[in-house]
């Protein structure tokens, strides 16, 4: 359906409990779709509860990136001043500027910097290479599809054009490599350094920079960690 005829002939629309998100009334898609928007918050939620319980300096430049990637969007939806779609067709929209789409240059940020991350800075140390190339494609495939969604549902929902959605993926795509290679080649030498600080040991922040798999490594420390402790546990019970 042309975006004219939407306009022309708007319908009655609901929001999710909790939320500001919109959708169509007794459409299924929309309802749907509703929800997919919403990651991009709930990527912000995994974020913060990351950094409280894993206190690792990588995770915490990437949300810093997250975070410049908002602002810039800001700076561009005030310079730019393109209008949505359909106008005052939401009553509970923060701004009524749609270029570029927030939601679409968060969730392409997210992406395109774990795509990176996950090819260039994750490297197996067992012999599982196939097996480990393999969960990596197919998380990618997630990841994609999770961007693409989120981009449709934009769209589909009538906060956005395409051409809205189309440049928040470009911008949130290219703040997000520069982002990776800035943390990677500017930041990551100095995480020790900024791991040794006082208030980071107050704090308990650590630098894992250094370790090739982090999950490999918690995932092997961990379980001898537990057999250790398991091991001296049954000689007190002896």
């Amino acid at each position: 359906m042309a975006l004219e005829e939407q306009c022309s002939a708007p319908p009655r629309w609901r929001s999710i409990s909790l939320t500001h998100v919109e959708f169509p009334e007794d459409d299924l898609t929309g309802h749907m779709l509703a929800y997919i928007s919403l990651l991009p918050i709930a990527i912000l939620v995994g974020f913060v509860t990351l950094i409280v319980f894993k206190r690792e300096l990588h995770t915490i430049s990437f949300f810093g990136g997250i975070i410049l990637n908002e602002g810039v969007n800001w700076l561009l939806k005030h310079i730019l001043r393109e209008p949505r779609p359909c106008a005052g067709t939401h009553s509970t929209l923060t701004t009524e500027y749609g270029m570029p789409s927030s939601h679409s240059q968060l969730v392409w940020f997210f992406v395109v910097y774990f795509f990176l991350f996950l090819y260039l800075r994750m490297h197996q140390t067992n012999n599982a290479r196939c097996v480990d190339l393999l969960w990596r494609h197919i998380l990618s495939i997630i990841l994609l599809g999770m961007a693409l969604s989120v981009s449709y549902s934009r769209v589909y929902l009538l906060y956005h054009t395409w051409s809205q959605v189309f440049y928040g993926g470009v911008t949130g795509s290219t703040i997000g490599i520069v982002w990776f290679f800035f943390t990677q080649e500017v930041l990551t030498p100095l995480f020790p350094k900024m791991a040794a600080w006082p208030i980071s040991e107050y704090f308990l922040v650590r630098d894992t920079s250094l370790i090739p798999n982090i999950l490999w490594f918690e995932y092997t420390v961990t379980r001898s960690e537990a057999r250790n402790r398991q091991r001296k546990l049954g000689t007190k019970l002896q």
